[in-house]
């Protein structure tokens, strides 16, 4: 199930974040509330999806894990500066 998750990541964050959301345990076990669920796919999907990603093998997020999650938060904030960037040139 992972394969097909980081194929989906290709497509676009929250579509990977979604499907495993949807066909996986991970995402519900590794963020308990709805709101935060819906609220990560809106605004932070690379950080959700690297969370639950990270989260999935051990039950907890540590070491290696949080060069995941911090990556998705760099690739979070990337893509929402870079259209203010292009727009600028």
């Amino acid at each position: 199930m992972c394969c097909i998750v980081a194929l989906m990541g290709l497509v676009g964050p929250r579509a990977a974040f979604l499907f495993a959301w949807i066909f996986t345990n991970e995402v519900d076990q590794s963020i308990d509330s709805f709101w935060v669920k819906l609220l990560a796919l809106v605004f932070l999907p690379w950080t959700a999806l690297f969370w639950a990603i990270a989260w999935a093998p051990i039950q907890e997020v540590s070491g290696f894990g949080w060069f995941l999650v911090f990556f998705g938060v760099a690739l979070d904030i990337g893509s929402y500066t870079s259209g203010a960037y292009s727009r600028r040139d």
